[in-house]
């Protein structure tokens, strides 16, 4: 027995010196931010009601808050001439412009010729073949009379095409793009009642297409003066001459989409001017509606409703003090670190309004050890453009594991 255990403790000893070794010299787990129960959203106090129509469906969206709410079961209805939004971002991404830059010129073909004399449809009347309009004038007969056959046109010059089939498919490849998973496109100018949306899907469409400088400056004109055409073209958004700050986007009417409406407006609070986005579809008078004439009334009505509630209700609020927990420096090995906001945030939204957060570290990435108040990344509060961003810093110092920890690690 003796020699037994002068044989094998020794040997015991030495796998447990080597055991010790392996694990004091392995790769330590890599150091990662956790929520661990933080919150993920904050709710402002308050409460806001927005006047929603009585059918249809509609939505709101804050830039730099997010969703202010929706309306209405979100199925795919016609959109009118709202689709034109979607031919205008197009190309828009295929051939960007500056703010006040005119673009390359484009001639009118036969076929836009032929449009402008078709019945019961908007169109840019005494188009001659041949005769060529920059790409910004182009787009502006497009947004502000809202001319069908200029949406033709640009897709048929946006794909060297003799038809507007490529271009549509590329509405619906950026649609897809958008998360628009309830939207089909069939046509580049929304005559075509099977070119159909939600609320929803054309909200997002309206954040992306408004983060273009040139398309900003087109839809907010109640009118233009464009060279080659013998008259001036007319806007019939008259909602854009209200003191509301209302800065676009475009109107929709036909028998089957009823009256339908993307729009834009800005409020000021405080140093902030953030944009509101919102869009009405499925407006349906009562009565007769020759094209849909009526309910593109009544879809401006419910809207301006909307836009002036939401102005009202905008304010600035705080969402989160500084000194919150929102998540945890996770070492791997059981040691968690509270990360705080380090500053407060404050926020330009409507009561009630819940608002993601987010927290990401910084290009650096986290750290092994650091002091307390040290600063490891941003917290965002809420989404897109405009958000509320703070750092975030360690509540308490942040110490590389103990000799123990690395010892008792499990594989």
């Amino acid at each position: 027995m003796a020699r037994r255990f002068k044989i094998w403790v020794p040997l015991f000893l030495v796998l447990a010196g080597v055991l010790v070794v392996v694990q004091a010299l392995r790769p330590l787990p890599a150091v990662v931010l956790a929520g661990g129960g933080a919150p993920t959203s904050v709710t402002l106090d308050g409460h806001f009601e927005v006047p929603w129509p009585e059918k249809g469906q509609a939505a709101v969206w804050v830039a730099g808050a997010g969703d202010v709410g929706t309306f209405g079961e979100q199925k795919p209805v016609p959109t009118a001439s709202v689709a034109k939004v979607m031919t205008a971002y197009v190309v828009l991404k295929g051939h960007p412009l500056k703010k006040d830059e005119a673009g390359p010129p484009i001639a009118v073909d036969a076929k836009a010729v032929a449009d402008g004399t078709s019945d019961n449809e908007s169109r840019v009347e005494g188009l001659t073949a041949g005769t060529r309009f920059t790409q910004q004038d182009m787009l502006k007969m497009l947004m502000i009379p809202s001319a069908n056959n200029i949406a033709r046109l640009l897709a048929r010059w946006d794909t060297g095409s003799d038809s507007e089939t490529e271009f549509v498919e590329k509405m619906n490849v950026e649609a897809k793009a958008l998360g628009m998973t309830s939207t089909t496109y069939t046509d580049p100018s929304g005559l075509d009642a099977k070119t159909v949306s939600t609320a929803v899907d054309q909200l997002k469409l309206a954040e992306a297409v408004m983060r273009f400088d040139a398309f900003r400056a087109i839809v907010q004109l109640p009118s233009a003066t464009i060279p080659g055409l013998p008259t001036g073209i007319i806007n019939n958004n008259d909602l854009l001459l209200s003191p509301l700050s209302i800065k676009g986007i475009k109107t929709g009417s036909s028998t089957p989409a009823g009256g339908a409406l993307m729009w834009a407006a800005y409020k000021t609070v405080g140093d902030k001017t953030p944009l509101i986005l919102g869009t009405m579809l499925d407006q349906h008078v009562t009565g007769a509606d020759p094209n849909g004439g009526n309910s593109l009334i009544l879809v401006k009505d419910n809207s301006k409703k909307v836009i002036e509630a939401v102005r009202a209700a905008l304010t600035k609020a705080g969402a989160v003090k500084k000194g919150q927990v929102l998540g945890y420096v996770d070492d791997g090995l059981g040691t968690r670190t509270p990360v705080v906001a380090a500053q407060d945030a404050t926020v330009v939204a409507v009561p009630g309004q819940k608002l993601e957060l987010t927290v990401e570290t910084g290009e650096k990435g986290l750290p092994r050890e650091a002091r307390a108040g040290t600063e490891i990344g941003v917290l965002t509060v809420g989404t897109g453009p405009g958000a509320t961003k703070v750092p975030v810093a360690l509540q308490t110092d942040l110490s590389e594991p103990s000799f123990a920890a690395k010892l008792l690690r499990l594989p």
